[in-house]
């Protein structure tokens, strides 16, 4: 039979009404009222620790601990050339500061590190100001003829420390 408007009921159990505990021998939960016998679970004021197995050793506390989690890491929100250039299709760009990452989309708000990534070309020349540059970044924006600017000044990959550092040792004189 379809179904329409004319005909339309309530599915099924929606009219059920709620199980009415300790209510007698008639009621079908009578004697225990539906907490079977003994135990703790039967007793009033019974309330069970989130991950309680009974006793037995939970599963939490068996597993091995794994890693380490670092609670001094920076995270950074990661930009793509390939996304700053989509934009240039809209409209020409030629600086994105800090405050445009959350006006363009590329950010979520205005207190985020943004790190700049080399996926991708650029057509024109842009003037980028970011916290933080890949090498393979800056020189795709400087082969494109714009500026990659670090808060604080420019971007020298140069500079930039090249491997693993090296901690300094102070040997003690005999």
């Amino acid at each position: 039979m379809a179904r329409n408007l004319s005909n339309l009921g309530a599915p099924k159990k929606a009219n059920t009404g709620r199980k009415r505990v300790g209510r007698g021998m008639g009621s079908g939960m009578g004697k225990t009222s539906a907490r079977g016998h003994k135990g703790q679970g039967s007793r009033s004021g019974f309330s069970l620790m989130r991950g309680f197995e009974g006793g037995q050793m939970p599963l939490h506390r068996r597993l091995p601990k794994r890693g380490f989690t670092n609670i001094f890491r920076t995270e950074y929100t990661v930009v793509n050339l390939d996304r700053i250039a989509a934009l240039e299709t809209d409209a020409p760009l030629t600086a994105i500061g800090i405050d445009d990452y959350v006006k363009l989309g590329l950010a979520s708000n205005k207190k985020a590190l943004i790190k700049i990534l080399g996926s991708g070309e650029l057509a024109s020349a842009i003037t980028i100001t970011a916290h933080k540059f890949s090498k393979s970044a800056v020189e795709k924006i400087e082969k494109a003829g714009g500026k990659a600017e670090i808060l604080g000044g420019p971007v020298d990959p140069a500079a930039a420390p090249k491997g693993k550092l090296k901690k300094k040792v102070a040997v003690a004189a005999k």
